[in-house]
């Protein structure tokens, strides 16, 4: 597990290689990540939007900018978790993923970022 604290938000991952959904005989390489965020402050927050840098070994950083997560734009009290899981494909099979979430204070409407940690991503065979 991979943690992090920014601002008061705590954001975890766990990294899993999906063997099931992976080629690499076509160089498709697609791993999982389940991701808390914990609001550890005394205010209600937004998550409004993310962005990930993601390495994939020999061929290079992609960056990638959306709204919220997985589609929503999760509201947590303090004291609230939001769990959510997505994936992504490298075309190596060796790399990593970092990021930020643009966050909103729902008391003073202001918005700040906080950083999403970076985690490892590696087949199976490279993790023995």
């Amino acid at each position: 597990m991979f943690s992090k604290i920014t601002s008061n938000i705590k954001v975890s991952v766990v990294p899993e290689y999906d063997s099931k959904n992976s080629y690499p005989s076509e160089n498709r390489y697609v791993f999982k990540y389940n991701i808390v965020i914990e609001n550890c402050s005394d205010f209600p927050v937004k998550i409004l939007k993310r962005k990930w840098l993601i390495f994939d070994v020999g061929f290079g950083f992609t960056e990638v900018v959306g709204d919220g997560v997985i589609g929503l734009t999760p509201e947590l009290q303090s004291g609230e978790t939001f769990t959510y899981f997505s994936n992504v494909m490298l075309r190596s099979g060796v790399g990593n993923m970092s990021g930020k979430y643009l966050v909103n204070n729902l008391d003073t409407e202001e918005n700040f970022e906080i950083d999403i940690p970076k985690f490892n991503l590696l087949t199976e065979i490279l993790q023995n």
